[in-house]
């Protein structure tokens, strides 16, 4: 049965910014896939609430409140999950973002702090979850980038320029990981998290980006959730290097942000 190669029962995996949005509905669709699942980021209220959910589709769930934003404490997560669990097999590289700013406000700082948050801290748990997704047999690690990593917009310069720097890091990963590690990436489009509430609460805003979007809305965490299950199972298993889009088929910024010329 093909729906078969969508399961991943029996496998352990880590989920990075799991407490909230997309984070949290992949967490709790690895589960349901018959996933344990470890779960990490700064608030432990959130976390303990995704646990539940976990542990409601009967898998184990472990919480693991951290400020990942440190690589180091990235990278000691890996082998906090597979001592937990007993093997580690898929590592989704949720966590990350930048606060959108016009080009002078933006400073040398801002970027290095985009970099390290969204690209320096995929790779510091990646590096050390690789043993341990060897030991395993193989593995599955599925980055969070994001469609301003290859679409241009007024603001985004610092975010944009990480997230496609993480987009490239996955193509490149995937030679150096291969043949027994898989790695690929998800340009995210506009869902429907807590980044956007001041647009979700604007009905003004919101029809801006859904009339923007060809297919007419913004996305859900599940969406997304939908695509880290196909990229982390066997379903995917002849996938590697692969940026897979989940944006609605927007091709220009969704949102106007409403800079002026300098």
């Amino acid at each position: 049965m093909i729906l078969d190669r969508f399961r991943i029962d029996g496998k352990a995996a880590v989920v990075t910014g799991a407490g909230r949005g997309i984070g949290a509905a992949t967490a709790v669709a690895l589960a349901q896939a018959g996933a344990d699942v470890v779960v990490s980021s700064r608030t432990e209220e959130q976390l303990r609430k995704v646990a539940s959910e976990i542990e409601a589709a009967r898998r184990r769930a472990v919480v693991v409140p951290s400020d990942l934003a440190d690589p180091d404490a990235a990278a000691e997560l890996a082998g906090r999950a597979a001592a937990e669990l007993g093997r580690l097999d898929i590592v989704v590289n949720n966590m990350g973002g930048a606060m959108p700013a016009p080009f002078m406000d933006t400073k040398p700082r801002h970027l290095e702090n985009a970099f390290q948050f969204n690209v320096s801290t995929a790779h510091a748990l990646t590096r050390a979850a690789v043993p341990h997704l060897l030991e395993s047999g193989a593995g599955s690690v599925v980055n969070i980038s994001s469609v301003m990593g290859r679409i241009a917009g007024r603001g985004y310069l610092a975010y944009g320029s990480a997230k496609a720097a993480l987009a490239h890091y996955t193509r490149l990963a995937a030679f150096d990981l291969a043949p027994r590690v898989r790695i690929n990436a998800i340009a995210v489009g506009s869902v429907a998290t807590s980044a956007l509430d001041i647009v979700m609460t604007s009905d003004e805003l919101r029809t801006e980006m859904e009339r923007k979007t060809p297919l007419g809305r913004v996305g859900d965490p599940e969406d997304v959730a939908a695509a880290v299950l196909y990229l982390a199972s066997p379903a995917s298993a002849y996938v590697t290097g692969a940026l897979l889009r989940v944006d609605g088929g927007i091709e220009h910024p969704n949102l106007d942000l409403g800079l002026e010329d300098l």
